[in-house]
């Protein structure tokens, strides 16, 4: 009977461990709308900022919110950095055009938000 309840218990464990790891590899999904709060987007903006290119917008690319990004514009993964300091990061990827850092849902291209300096 003792060594049903131990193999039970180390069965236990090992199962609870599994959810935990797979748990915390579980990327948030992107969506379409990003609300950021003041302190979020300077920090956001501060991080990415450095490293980022400015780009021009190609001809007829309306900068705002839901629009998709054209395949012209380079778009990079949010950093490291940002993504530790802005947790709601984590799932997007961004852009900056026209000095300013597009947001941008990786699965449709879209701008969830628009950030200036």
């Amino acid at each position: 009977m003792k060594k049903q309840t131990t193999l039970a218990l180390a069965a236990a464990m090992l199962l609870s461990g599994a959810a935990m790891a797979s748990a915390e590899s579980v990327k948030p999904m992107a969506r379409d709308t990003l609300s950021l709060t003041s302190t979020q987007q300077k920090t956001a903006w501060n991080d990415i900022n450095k490293t980022a290119s400015n780009q021009s917008a190609p001809a007829n690319f309306d900068v705002k919110a839901g629009a998709a990004v054209p395949s012209g514009v380079k778009i990079s993964a949010v950093p490291n950095k940002a993504a530790r300091d802005v947790p709601a990061l984590r799932p997007y990827d961004f852009a900056m055009v026209q000095g300013k850092l597009l947001i941008v849902n990786p699965s449709d291209k879209k701008i969830a938000e628009i950030i200036t300096g």
